[in-house]
């Protein structure tokens, strides 16, 4: 066998560490498939409980252990394989070790991070109970940030790099990226500012007065808001500017308004009192106009050609088309009450008084 070797160049074949490092290779390749089948059983036990960490905690360990078990094995097969030889183990290989577990930890919480927030928004949909999406989002991103900063400082300290050194030289670097990026950084604490104050969310129905900006929030980072206007165009927002801006969320409407002014003609004027009292019985009468807000209807002012009533009130839906069904309803009505009364809707007239020329005389 070893002189088959040594004649087709695979010296190797005969060395004395082959054995001992295939065995460590089945070894780790058995425990992986053992582990794995392991945590397939604890998944499904999981799936059966209401609570999301467990499913997450499980789902997120299977690589970065399989990432750990490899690399431990590796490097218990090059210490033979150094032992066996006589050589020196080399440097390099403690500290990438080192380096690799802590990756695999770190990629064991970005994976436990992300898989929880995800199951945290599918379990609020499946049950119906509403979850914050912007919280869950900014908890996550804060989270993987969190991670990749720590994970990158600890490699750093095994690099033999100084941790205070690196965070001195960050403090001063700082400083010059600062005044570099400073709409950056006020992007981000901007973004900051709507995850802590929340005046919108994802989903909701958003407009300024001082911008041209209105839609619906698709989507919330770090730098700029994403808005979908209603012709569908996507309208990207730096998130500092919601800082300086005033921000309606008709989204958190309690009621919508009804507010009409209806002009009666000046012919109708002693049929007006009846026409007030009976339109304000149906508003009070009215299903979805909620009586318990305010309701006024009034003669409110002798017009230029009509007698304007006032009517000011609140329907109980939020809905956009709904409010529209109900408002198209309370019209309707109106004007078959003004036609009750053998009154008519005005509508803009002029009456024009010629004086007869001085000195003229007046036909009979």
């Amino acid at each position: 066998m070893n002189d088959l070797a040594q004649r087709f160049g695979l010296d190797f074949l005969a060395a004395a560490w082959l054995p001992q490092v295939l065995a460590v290779a089945g070894a780790v390749f058995a425990i992986n498939v053992a582990v794995h089948t392991l945590l397939r059983h604890l998944e499904k036990l999981a799936a059966r409980t209401s609570v999301v960490w467990d499913d997450a905690l499980l789902h997120a360990a299977r690589k970065p252990l399989t990432l750990i078990l490899w690399t431990l094995g590796i490097v218990y097969a090059l210490k033979i394989i150094a032992s066996d030889s006589g050589a020196p183990l080399p440097a390099y290989v403690a500290p990438t070790r080192d380096i690799l577990v802590i990756v695999a930890l770190a990629w064991f919480l970005l994976r436990l991070i992300g898989n929880t927030s995800r199951k945290v928004l599918a379990r609020g949909a499946e049950s119906g109970r509403p979850v914050d999406r912007t919280t869950v989002d900014a908890l996550s991103k804060l989270g993987r940030f969190s991670v990749v900063i720590m994970a990158a400082l600890v490699i750093l300290q095994h690099l033999g790099y100084s941790i205070s050194g690196v965070l001195a030289f960050g403090g001063i670097g700082g400083i010059a990226v600062g005044f570099a990026a400073k709409d950056m950084l006020a992007n981000f604490f901007g973004g900051l500012t709507i995850y802590l104050d929340r005046p919108f969310v994802v989903g909701e129905w958003i407009r300024s007065p001082d911008k041209a900006i209105e839609g619906t929030v698709e989507y919330i980072g770090w730098r700029h808001t994403r808005v979908r206007a209603f012709n569908k165009n996507p309208i990207y927002v730096p998130n500092a500017l919601f800082t300086t801006i005033v921000v309606e969320n008709p989204t958190r409407m309690t009621h919508r308004r009804i507010k009409e002014t209806i002009g009666i003609r000046y012919a109708d004027l002693d049929a007006v009192p009846a026409i007030v009292a009976d339109i304000k019985a149906m508003l009070r009468a009215h299903p979805e106009i909620d009586t318990d807000t305010t309701l006024i209807v009034n003669f409110d002012r002798f017009a230029p050609s009509s007698l304007d009533v006032l009517i000011y009130t609140f329907t109980r839906t939020r809905d956009w088309v709904r409010y529209h069904e109900v408002k198209q309803d309370v019209l309707l009505k109106i004007a078959d009450i003004i036609r009750g009364h053998g009154a008519g809707i005005a509508f803009p007239t002029q009456t024009l008084h010629i004086e007869p020329a001085a000195g003229a005389e007046e036909t009979p």
